[in-house]
């Protein structure tokens, strides 16, 4: 990499979706399309608006936004089910420009307790649905769930599955807000190195703030050569919430120099899209 060409942090905003998730927030469509204009006045890359196959009121928002703000990236959000792929297909096929954004937990706690199926079946799984995500949409994202906790080698086999199937981002999640900074780091520097296909693909941190880390862990995220963050408005979210947009954001400004690298982020809109959030 690089160490002198200064590096473009893509903004993910997912307000709208992750955000919707606080304990208490809802959202009816014509609430959540006007957010979204207000966050895309704030200039986010990449908008996930919703999680479509989760009700009909969602799905028209998410195909309503998509259909209004072509300047961004719009993301269709879907588990790694087909009737998920099909809805989120569905309420994109409007948007001038869109990914897929596709997940399915990947820890040994998950598997086990949540999931209840083998690593072989997770693979299997993530492999058939990557592929056939593949058939409608060029750019897909995939979030293997609780990637923090899982064990290395077996992330590592799972990034070199779906990357093979033609997945173009990979989002590393720290969903229970548990990973500490350096480990944080440590798990995007050695995925990066060691997973065939790696160097040919973006990677994304998404952060939750249980231990109060996400900002601080989405920066060593970026320390490590992620250039996308995965944030919401204000932090807001399920349990304790997201990485905070606006702390991210200021926080690469005030360190531009040091970290050399920049957000497309206009910030004089910081206040008035929290403000309305």
């Amino acid at each position: 990499m690089d160490q002198t060409k200064e590096r473009r942090i893509h903004i993910f905003d997912t307000t709208l979706r992750d955000g919707e998730q606080a304990p208490g927030a809802t959202l009816d469509p014509e609430r959540k399309v006007a957010l979204a204009g207000q966050i895309v006045k704030l200039g986010v890359d990449v908008l996930e608006p919703g999680f479509p196959v989760s009700s009909p009121g969602e799905f028209e928002a998410v195909r309503q936004i998509s259909r209004l703000y072509p300047q961004v990236e719009i993301v269709g959000f879907a588990r790694a089910v087909k009737a998920d792929i099909d809805a989120a297909v569905r309420a994109t096929e409007d948007a001038q420009r869109r990914r897929l954004h596709l997940f399915i937990s990947s820890s040994d706690i998950h598997l086990m307790h949540q999931l209840r199926i083998s690593r072989a079946d997770v693979i299997r799984i993530a492999r058939e649905m990557v592929a056939y995500g593949k058939q409608f949409v060029d750019r897909i994202e995939f979030s293997p769930m609780d990637a923090s906790r899982t064990g290395v080698e077996f992330l590592i086999e799972m990034v070199e599955t779906v990357i093979a199937e033609g997945a173009t981002v990979i989002n590393l999640p720290d969903t229970v807000g548990y990973a500490l900074p350096e480990d944080y780091g440590n798990l995007f520097r050695t995925v990066m190195r060691e997973a065939r296909g790696a160097d040919k693909v973006e990677f994304s941190a998404h952060c939750h703030n249980d231990l109060g880390l996400a900002v601080a862990n989405s920066l060593a995220a970026i320390r490590a050569g992620a250039t996308q963050v995965e944030v919401t408005v204000c932090g807001i979210g399920e349990r304790t919430g997201n990485c905070a947009m606006e702390e991210l954001v200021m926080a690469l400004e005030l360190h531009k120099e040091r970290l050399n690298v920049s957000t497309g982020i206009r910030q004089e809109h910081i206040y008035e899209t929290a403000r309305q959030v």
